[in-house]
This record gives structure tokens, sequence and C-alpha cells, in this order.
């Protein structure tokens, strides 16, 4: 069974708050309302193919509005679904622009037109600047299919088979300058199993990433996550739950 590794709360000492904090607490307010707020979110997908997380978090009834979900390819199957969910779609073509910080440039004039309070990778293949991405920083995630820090990058479930692990995953993550780096919000493992393929792994692993990452936007939305010291502390119950082993002795 795949096991859902939610991050544990961490204490709550006096911190001197890193870059990706949220905004301090007002005058009266308690530990639980600062980590919650009101308002309905704002989000914008971004997106480059066929968007099967894309349409997960379209489909989970989040407390979000999803303002839009914009692509770097014309061509992606995922703006169709999209359009047929009700949500203004737009592209922005890096085929279009000379050099990649001109093409990020237009790629944040094009979110900002959208006020997101959240911006979502999802599938979203370009490596952004570390411009663009310090002008979202705190309010960008993305989902990598691997249990990071391991197997940064392409071909993950490769990855996996050929160094022979016996679990893998997915990892839901703040994103930093350093691609496929930065604060984990959450992660679920799968067993890799006898005869498996970088196909029928991936599979195991998309059906997790579907799960954990409209949840750990409900958890955004929620204001139920805080950054202190490059960590995400997370205002969630968490049950306990069995260790995942594999191989697993009968």
């Amino acid at each position: 069974m795949p096991v859902s590794l939610s991050p544990n709360s961490l204490p709550l000492p006096e911190r001197s708050r890193d870059a990706l904090s949220q905004p301090k607490r007002r005058q009266g307010e308690s530990d639980a309302d600062s980590l919650r707020e009101t308002r309905i979110k704002r989000i914008v997908i971004l997106i480059s193919g066929r968007g099967s997380n894309m349409q997960a978090i379209l489909e989970a009834g989040l407390p979000v509005e999803i303002a839009a979900v914009i692509s770097n390819k014309p061509e992606a199957k995922g703006l169709e679904i999209a359009a047929r969910h009700g949500v203004a779609t737009a592209v922005v073509d890096h085929r279009q622009h000379a050099s990649r910080s001109q093409f990020d440039t237009a790629l944040a004039e094009e979110i900002d037109r959208f006020r997101p309070d959240l911006v979502v990778l999802a599938g979203f293949m370009r490596i952004l600047t570390a411009d663009f991405v310090n002008r979202y920083l705190g309010r960008l995630i993305n989902i990598h299919p691997a249990l990071l820090p391991a197997f940064p990058g392409l071909d993950t479930h490769e990855k996996a088979l050929q160094e022979g692990v016996r679990i893998h995953g997915c990892t839901v993550h703040f994103v930093t300058p350093t691609v496929d780096h930065g604060p984990i919000i959450s992660q679920a493992a799968v067993p890799v199993l006898p005869g498996d393929t970088p196909d029928s792994l991936a599979a195991r692993v998309l059906e997790q990433e579907h799960q954990i990452y409209p949840e750990a936007i409900r958890w955004f939305a929620e204001g139920r996550l805080a950054l202190e010291n490059n960590r995400v502390r997370a205002d969630i119950s968490q049950a306990s739950a069995p260790a995942l082993r594999s191989p697993w002795a009968a």
C-alpha cells in the first residue's frame, strides 16, 4: 500500500524567519489564526503537456479559484481539458523568445494578469531563471516524480530502477532557484515491484501525485503552511501510518 508521508509539525519556539516566510502575525492573532486566512486563493497552473496533475487539481473540489492555466506550448493537450472545465487559458510560447530570461519575463507578465496567490507547476517542462523564481518565492510549488532529494531531473523512474531502490515516490515542494530543490511540503511513497518497468512504476507514482498535489494546494489555500528556516511547518492533524516496507515478506 502506498503511504503518504506528510511533513511533521515543527515546534514553535521563537525563530528568525527566512526569505520564504509568511507575513508577520497581526496583533492579538493566535498561532492557529496566523496560519489560516478566509479569502479564497487565486491559483495559476503552468503546464507543458497533457496536464494530468492539472486535471486532478481541477477535479478535486478545492476551496480555490483556478484563475488560469498557462502553457509554453500551444499544442498542449491540457489546454483543452482546462477549457472544458471553464478555466481561462493562455499560451506563452518559449520558441517565440530569443532567450530564457525574455521568455520568463513574458511568462511572468502573463501570470501577473491573473493576480495569483499561488503558482502551480504541473508538468511545466522549463527550467526557470532565478529572477522568475524569486519573483514568486514562497508562492510557487512543484511536484517531482521522486522522493527528493533523490533523483532530481528527468528520467526519475529509469534512475530508480537502475539504482535498485525498493521504494520510490513523489514530492511536492516549494520552488527555489536550484532545480528540483526546495522546502518539502509532502511526499508519497510506493514500492518498487519485481518486474517493474519505467512505465509501470511511473503509473504507480502518478496515482499518488494525483492525491498529494491537490492536498498540498488545499493546505496552502487554508493557510496551513508556513516556512521557517527553510522547512515547511504544516498545521495539520496527522494519524499514525504503517511503515512502507519493500520487499514485504508474507
